[in-house]
Protein backbone atom coordinates (compact mmCIF):
# COMPACT_ATOMS: atom_id res chain seq x y z
CA UNK A 1 0.00 0.00 0.00
CA UNK A 2 1.20 3.54 -0.78
CA UNK A 3 1.37 5.57 2.42
CA UNK A 4 1.74 9.33 2.21
CA UNK A 5 4.01 10.80 4.87
CA UNK A 6 4.04 14.42 3.63
CA UNK A 7 1.94 16.38 1.14
CA UNK A 8 1.86 19.74 -0.59
CA UNK A 9 -1.64 21.01 -1.40
CA UNK A 10 -2.17 23.68 -4.04
CA UNK A 11 -4.88 24.90 -6.38
CA UNK A 12 -3.82 24.78 -10.03
CA UNK A 13 -5.75 27.34 -12.05
CA UNK A 14 -5.10 25.75 -15.45
CA UNK A 15 -6.60 22.45 -14.26
CA UNK A 16 -9.26 23.99 -11.97
CA UNK A 17 -8.32 21.28 -9.48
CA UNK A 18 -6.42 20.87 -6.27
CA UNK A 19 -3.14 19.05 -6.65
CA UNK A 20 -1.75 16.95 -3.82
CA UNK A 21 1.91 16.27 -4.34
CA UNK A 22 2.83 13.55 -1.90
CA UNK A 23 5.97 11.98 -0.60
CA UNK A 24 5.52 8.28 0.04
CA UNK A 25 7.29 6.23 2.67
CA UNK A 26 10.47 5.17 0.92
CA UNK A 27 10.99 8.51 -0.83
CA UNK A 28 8.92 8.08 -3.99
CA UNK A 29 6.43 10.79 -4.94
CA UNK A 30 2.90 10.82 -6.30
CA UNK A 31 0.59 13.50 -7.71
CA UNK A 32 -3.13 13.31 -6.92
CA UNK A 33 -5.77 15.57 -8.45
CA UNK A 34 -8.88 16.48 -6.43
CA UNK A 35 -11.94 17.86 -8.19
CA UNK A 36 -14.32 20.41 -6.73
CA UNK A 37 -17.05 17.77 -6.62
CA UNK A 38 -14.89 15.35 -4.63
CA UNK A 39 -13.74 18.04 -2.19
CA UNK A 40 -17.32 19.16 -1.59
CA UNK A 41 -18.25 15.58 -0.69
CA UNK A 42 -15.17 14.95 1.46
CA UNK A 43 -15.22 18.09 3.61
CA UNK A 44 -18.48 17.40 5.54
CA UNK A 45 -17.21 13.96 6.63
CA UNK A 46 -13.90 15.33 7.88
CA UNK A 47 -15.34 18.36 9.67
CA UNK A 48 -18.00 16.14 11.29
CA UNK A 49 -15.23 13.91 12.67
CA UNK A 50 -13.50 16.96 14.13
CA UNK A 51 -16.77 18.11 15.71
CA UNK A 52 -17.16 14.69 17.38
CA UNK A 53 -13.81 15.21 19.10
CA UNK A 54 -15.36 17.89 21.36
CA UNK A 55 -17.94 16.68 23.91
CA UNK A 56 -21.24 18.56 24.21
CA UNK A 57 -21.19 21.27 26.88
CA UNK A 58 -24.93 21.44 27.36
CA UNK A 59 -28.07 19.40 26.82
CA UNK A 60 -29.73 22.45 25.23
CA UNK A 61 -29.38 22.15 21.46
CA UNK A 62 -28.95 25.87 20.76
CA UNK A 63 -26.18 26.13 23.35
CA UNK A 64 -24.50 23.02 21.98
CA UNK A 65 -24.37 24.52 18.49
CA UNK A 66 -22.99 27.85 19.74
CA UNK A 67 -20.43 26.10 21.97
CA UNK A 68 -19.38 23.84 19.10
CA UNK A 69 -18.81 26.80 16.76
CA UNK A 70 -16.75 28.69 19.33
CA UNK A 71 -14.64 25.71 20.40
CA UNK A 72 -14.09 24.51 16.84
CA UNK A 73 -13.15 28.02 15.72
CA UNK A 74 -10.58 28.37 18.50
CA UNK A 75 -9.17 24.90 17.82
CA UNK A 76 -8.89 25.74 14.12
CA UNK A 77 -7.14 29.03 14.87
CA UNK A 78 -4.70 27.25 17.19
CA UNK A 79 -3.94 24.62 14.56
CA UNK A 80 -3.37 27.31 11.96
CA UNK A 81 -1.03 29.22 14.30
CA UNK A 82 1.06 26.07 14.89
CA UNK A 83 1.46 25.27 11.19
CA UNK A 84 5.19 25.47 10.52
CA UNK A 85 6.43 26.28 7.02
CA UNK A 86 8.04 23.37 5.19
CA UNK A 87 9.65 22.92 1.83
CA UNK A 88 7.09 21.74 -0.73
CA UNK A 89 7.09 18.20 -2.05
CA UNK A 90 8.43 18.30 -5.61
CA UNK A 91 8.09 15.88 -8.51
CA UNK A 92 9.29 15.95 -12.09
CA UNK A 93 7.19 18.10 -14.43
CA UNK A 94 6.62 15.04 -16.60
CA UNK A 95 4.84 13.24 -13.74
CA UNK A 96 1.13 13.69 -14.60
CA UNK A 97 -0.31 11.89 -11.58
CA UNK A 98 -3.88 10.67 -11.44
CA UNK A 99 -7.35 11.99 -10.69
CA UNK A 100 -8.86 10.79 -7.44
CA UNK A 101 -12.23 9.23 -8.17
CA UNK A 102 -13.10 8.14 -4.64
CA UNK A 103 -11.87 8.42 -1.07
CA UNK A 104 -12.34 5.73 1.55
CA UNK A 105 -12.49 7.23 5.05
CA UNK A 106 -11.52 5.13 8.05
CA UNK A 107 -12.14 6.80 11.39
CA UNK A 108 -10.82 5.94 14.82
CA UNK A 109 -10.81 7.97 18.02
CA UNK A 110 -7.25 9.13 17.35
CA UNK A 111 -7.11 9.71 13.59
CA UNK A 112 -8.73 9.63 10.18
CA UNK A 113 -7.22 7.60 7.34
CA UNK A 114 -8.01 8.79 3.83
CA UNK A 115 -7.40 6.29 1.04
CA UNK A 116 -7.42 8.16 -2.25
CA UNK A 117 -8.38 5.90 -5.16
CA UNK A 118 -7.82 6.39 -8.87
CA UNK A 119 -9.57 4.87 -11.84
CA UNK A 120 -6.77 2.42 -12.70
CA UNK A 121 -6.54 0.88 -9.20
CA UNK A 122 -4.08 3.53 -7.99
CA UNK A 123 -4.31 4.33 -4.31
CA UNK A 124 -2.52 6.30 -1.64
CA UNK A 125 -3.36 6.59 2.05
CA UNK A 126 -2.96 9.63 4.27
CA UNK A 127 -3.52 9.29 8.02
CA UNK A 128 -4.12 12.44 10.05
CA UNK A 129 -4.77 13.03 13.74
CA UNK A 130 -7.04 15.95 14.69
CA UNK A 131 -4.38 18.70 14.70
CA UNK A 132 -2.79 17.83 11.32
CA UNK A 133 -6.28 17.29 9.87
CA UNK A 134 -7.28 20.79 10.97
CA UNK A 135 -4.11 22.20 9.44
CA UNK A 136 -4.66 20.39 6.15
CA UNK A 137 -8.34 21.38 5.99
CA UNK A 138 -7.30 24.99 6.56
CA UNK A 139 -4.99 24.73 3.56
CA UNK A 140 -7.68 23.05 1.44
CA UNK A 141 -10.12 25.81 2.42
CA UNK A 142 -7.63 28.47 1.31
CA UNK A 143 -7.12 26.66 -1.99
CA UNK A 144 -10.88 26.49 -2.53
CA UNK A 145 -11.04 30.25 -2.02
CA UNK A 146 -8.16 30.72 -4.44
CA UNK A 147 -10.07 28.70 -7.04
CA UNK A 148 -13.27 30.65 -6.32
CA UNK A 149 -15.03 27.40 -5.48
CA UNK A 150 -18.28 27.56 -3.48
CA UNK A 151 -17.71 27.30 0.28
CA UNK A 152 -21.23 26.34 1.38
CA UNK A 153 -20.07 22.84 2.44
CA UNK A 154 -17.62 24.32 4.94
CA UNK A 155 -18.81 24.96 8.51
CA UNK A 156 -18.99 28.56 9.71
CA UNK A 157 -16.21 27.96 12.24
CA UNK A 158 -13.76 27.24 9.42
CA UNK A 159 -14.41 30.54 7.68
CA UNK A 160 -14.24 32.44 10.96
CA UNK A 161 -10.98 30.76 11.94
CA UNK A 162 -9.37 31.45 8.58
CA UNK A 163 -10.31 35.12 8.62
CA UNK A 164 -9.41 35.46 12.29
CA UNK A 165 -12.80 36.89 13.24
CA UNK A 166 -14.76 34.72 15.60
CA UNK A 167 -18.07 36.47 16.31
CA UNK A 168 -19.59 36.12 19.74
CA UNK A 169 -22.34 33.54 19.34
CA UNK A 170 -23.84 34.06 22.77
CA UNK A 171 -24.70 37.43 24.23
CA UNK A 172 -24.85 37.97 27.95
CA UNK A 173 -27.76 39.91 29.41
CA UNK A 174 -26.93 41.77 32.59
CA UNK A 175 -29.62 43.17 34.93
Amino acid sequence: MSTLQRITTEYIDLEDRIRLTGELIGGNTVVLWLTQRLVSRLVPHLTAWLEQQVPAASSIASLQAAHQDIVQGFAQQAARAQLAPELPVRVAASHPGWRVGAVDITQSEQAVALTFKGEANEHATLTLAAQPLRQWLGIVYEQCLRGEWPTKVWPAWMEQAQTGSTPVALSAVLH
